[in-house]
């Protein structure tokens, strides 16, 4: 059986990982990963780095930031891979935004599927129309769209 090498190279990892080169290199600048370099100033990323790249990705999928994420990452310990408990813990503190979110996207679905779907073409019967801008007295925004935690309404 091949050994497993300690360290990849960028082009190892973007291979892996599927995240382009010039992501990785902009992904160190802002200290969301990190790398050792070789005699000849090359890159070299642990093997952990995989791990960290699929929650960087996963995250901006959900749309969170990454200064979010540069946050979040930076409570797990530098000397060592993290464990399972230590992504646990990182995974629970977003609880409550994930939830906002999955709130926020919910409404939209319904909100953009029934305007769409119903085939109305009238304002009145329309689930997103503010007549008489009633919507108003709660400030500035799209409050049907908000999620419920941000003061949407229904």
């Amino acid at each position: 059986m091949a050994e497993v090498p300690k360290w990849l190279t960028i082009g190892d990892v973007a291979a892996r990982s599927g995240v382009p080169h010039t992501a990785l290199r902009f992904y160190e600048d802002k200290g969301l990963i990190t790398s050792e370099r070789t005699a000849g100033n090359q890159r070299r990323y642990a093997r952990s780095v995989l791990r960290r790249l699929a929650f960087i990705r996963s995250a901006q999928r959900v749309g969170l930031t990454l200064e979010d994420v540069r946050d979040a990452l930076a409570t797990l310990p530098d000397n060592r891979t993290p464990t399972k408990a230590d992504w646990s813990r990182l995974s629970r503190s977003w609880d409550k935004e994930l939830e906002i979110r999955i709130d926020a996207l919910q409404r939209l679905r319904e909100r953009l599927a029934s305007c769409i779907g119903c085939g109305c073409l009238s304002l009145k019967a329309c689930g997103l129309y503010n007549e008489n801008d009633e919507q108003a007295k709660f400030g500035p925004g799209a409050h049907k769209l908000k999620p419920a935690a941000e003061g949407g309404r229904d």
